[in-house]
């Protein structure tokens, strides 16, 4: 039994170190969050869902198509603009 305990350990210390905490700019404000963060995630824990959305990443555009697989790295720099419609 203590083999099991002692595994989930190693397996839970292993996760917490992929899953480590980083620092990244968002339109100038700097933010924490966890190493396997994606742009889609991002977007979404800033509550910024739907609608026409650009992201840059580094001074480089994002595509929408790439939202769910890009995964922010420690110090990346994120510019995002949310149009928005109306008369």
């Amino acid at each position: 039994m203590s083999g099991s305990i002692n595994g989930g350990q190693v397996m839970e210390q292993a996760t917490e170190q992929t899953r480590r905490q980083m620092r990244i700019t968002v339109n100038g404000e700097e933010r924490k969050v966890t190493s396997d963060t994606t742009v889609a995630q991002l977007l979404e824990r800033l509550e910024i869902v739907g609608g026409r959305i650009a992201v840059e990443r580094n001074l480089e555009i994002v595509p929408r198509s790439n939202f769910d697989a890009l995964h922010l790295r420690e110090g990346d720099k994120l510019e995002i603009v949310h149009f928005v419609g109306g008369g």
